[in-house]
């Protein structure tokens, strides 16, 4: 961890505290107290894709364990952390990229910060629980990590065409896309463009492939479920979520990555179509007729949420739990979609969301409110909207692109406020304990 760290004594006796001994009266040393909370800090940066709000208040919590008290300036990929202990101020610069890919640090991070704030925890074996978190291995091998992006393929597939075709050709080149994500995390050059190469190759192997006739359906219908991995539709939520509950700067900082990673999908479709000889026009959004019966749509969501679990990291004993979070959604959002139309079926259904995962993370037993969030919002679908708005656009359908661009933007929003509504109704507030 290369933190920049800055010591500032406060107090008469500042200069007797040492960062690797305990002090004067036996407590924790400054030093080492800093140093964890830095650690703890990077780690809820590191997986913070959803949003950062909760970081700073879960590090004050911790410090206050120590009788320490704690204060941070947040950015997305980045946190200037002060603590102060026992007349020292120390302020250290902590660097991390955001993402969602170790759920299962997520769903251990939390009860060993409500131990920690509780008081009492010797710092020694709060370091060594901590460090056995971030150290710890990935709960599932590189191949079940690929399985569940193509079962996360799959189980989406239905919601852009309802057809057995978009479900075999998803399976295949949702192969082509786990490949891929299972590769970067080898390579981390791949890694920085991995959006555009996945969407180049999806394009490619589409356009030559799967779309050789209207009858199955659009070529951006066919392309978006191998790339739903990889659309940053939850990026764009989250973003819209801090800048309303007033999180300024990391809000705009994520909704500028978010739309950046939007445009290399975009390009790397694009290239695709340059690459295969084809034209714009290639890309038409006709969806195709409909064969698919109701039972295998409602399966497609156990798929879903099964890929979700592998894909993401998420412990295997909160499926069942994933499972009735993502059924409520879908079944909240249909429902009210029938009586209040789509912005407000969405809204409501990110309400009910947003209320029920914040009741239900509350205790330090239960599992994080971004556990419960996350695959229930993945039903929500906001990125493709973007992508489908961009690529109608490239294919001389301004209208429709336009539409779409318009119905992305808004149904972010009403995400983004649907589930700040619901955390605020099932909140209860607790302030900080007193040091």
């Amino acid at each position: 961890m290369d933190d920049e760290r800055t010591v500032r004594p406060d107090g008469p006796d500042a200069a007797t505290n040492s960062p690797d001994a305990t002090d004067a009266t036996g407590g924790p040393a400054p030093g080492r107290v800093t140093a964890l909370l830095a650690r703890l800090t990077r780690m809820l940066l590191a997986t913070s894709g959803e949003g950062a709000s909760e970081v700073e208040q879960t590090v004050a919590r911790a410090a206050s364990g120590f009788g320490a008290r704690s204060s941070m300036v947040l950015v997305p990929d980045g946190a200037t952390l002060t603590v102060a202990l026992d007349g020292r101020t120390e302020t250290v610069a902590v660097r991390a990229f955001p993402d969602v890919a170790r759920l299962d640090k997520v769903a251990a991070l939390k009860p060993w910060a409500h131990r920690v704030s509780l008081g009492g925890t010797p710092l020694a074996e709060a370091e060594r629980r901590l460090a056995a978190i971030d150290d710890s291995p990935a709960p599932y091998p590189w191949w079940l990590k690929g399985l569940g992006i193509v079962l996360f393929t799959v189980g989406f597939a239905p919601l852009m065409q309802p057809t057995w075709y978009e479900i075999g050709s998803s399976a295949l080149l949702g192969l082509v896309t786990a490949g891929l994500a299972v590769a970067a995390g080898r390579w981390p050059r791949l890694a920085r463009v991995l959006p555009l190469v996945a969407s180049a190759a999806v394009s490619v192997l589409v356009l030559e492939v799967f779309a050789r006739t209207p009858a199955h359906g659009g070529a951006v219908l066919l392309m978006l479920p191998a790339l739903f991995y990889f659309v940053p539709g939850d990026l764009l939520s989250a973003a819209a979520t801090e800048l309303a509950a007033g999180f300024l700067t990391t809000g705009a900082v994520r909704l500028v990555y978010a739309v950046f990673l939007l445009l290399q999908l975009y390009l790397g479709v694009m290239l695709g179509v340059y690459a295969t000889g084809g034209d714009t026009s290639a890309l038409f959004d006709l969806a195709a007729h409909a064969d698919l019966p109701r039972w295998a749509t409602f399966l497609s969501w156990v798929v879903f949420t099964v890929g979700t679990v592998l894909a993401f990291a998420a412990p295997w004993r909160l499926l069942p739990v994933l499972l009735g979070t993502v059924y409520l959604t879908v079944a909240v959002q249909s429902g009210a979609t029938k009586l209040v139309g789509e912005v407000g079926g969405t809204f409501l259904a990110a309400a009910v969301l947003g209320a029920l995962a914040t009741a239900v993370a509350r205790g330090p037993g239960r599992p994080p409110r971004l556990l419960l969030v996350l695959p229930g919002f993945f039903t929500l679908t906001v990125g493709s909207l973007g992508m489908r708005g961009l690529t109608s656009l490239a294919g001389g359908h301004p209208v429709r692109g336009f539409h779409d661009l318009l119905s992305m933007v808004t149904i972010v929003v009403a995400i983004a406020v649907g589930l700040l509504l619901g955390s605020v109704l099932a909140q209860r507030p607790r302030p900080l304990p007193e040091s």
